[in-house]
């Protein structure tokens, strides 16, 4: 596939401010500071289009953007920002969790992982609550150059093992690696495949 166009689209603060659920959507979730808007924008080959913050917790909306006027990537809050008050983490997960549960056209909720450390409580948490309300999800585990030697593929091999018993098949996972670019183009083909059966199916309906 190609990237001829990303742009970003709308932010919200809550479902009802969402924009129109007109195309497939693929939402980013994880820990505060695991990546997600860099790979926002390595998956839309712009450098620019997620703001990137050092600041963990910076990402407080949801933020749509648009691809190739095919689909959507929606960057969500991260979990777990100690800093924030713990109105502000109500509110957050509040809205996280109303997105992820009640819209329409998410059709795969990306976790990002971080594969430098070992298993977080956090990410093994939001494993459960995910399969238990039956979204679908995909695992991401990024920053596979950050750890020396194999301990980022220990950290992805026990993360998987635990989490695996939990289903009745295993979460389907990708490694990636933001600043060398590993696995970016399996993301973009993965992402592209599925919206193009969705949208298929919607014009054969049609």
């Amino acid at each position: 596939m190609k990237i001829t166009s990303a742009v970003f689209d709308s932010s919200a603060a809550a479902l009802a401010a969402c924009p129109v659920p007109s195309l497939p959507e693929f939402a980013f979730i994880g820990r505060s500071n695991v990546g997600k808007s860099t790979l926002v924008n390595r998956i839309t080959e712009k450098r620019d289009l997620a703001r990137v913050s050092d600041t963990p917790g910076f990402t407080k909306t949801i933020n749509f953007f648009t691809v190739n006027r095919r689909w959507r990537l929606v960057d969500l809050p991260g979990y777990g920002f100690a800093k924030a008050s713990q109105q502000q983490r109500a509110s957050y997960a509040g809205m996280i969790e109303e997105y992820l549960l009640h819209r329409e056209s998410l059709m795969c909720v990306f976790l990002l992982v971080d594969a430098s450390i070992p298993a977080q409580a956090q990410d093994l948490d939001f494993v459960r609550w995910i399969g238990e309300a039956a979204r679908p999800f995909t695992i991401v585990f990024t920053k596979m150059d950050k750890a020396k030697g194999n301990k980022a593929l220990e950290n992805v091999e026990a993360f998987v093992q635990t989490v695996s018993p939990w289903f009745d098949d295993p979460p389907l996972t990708f490694s990636v690696s933001a600043k060398k670019q590993d696995g970016i183009r399996a993301l973009q083909e993965f992402i592209d495949d599925s919206a193009n059966e969705v949208l298929t199916s919607s014009a054969k309906v049609v």
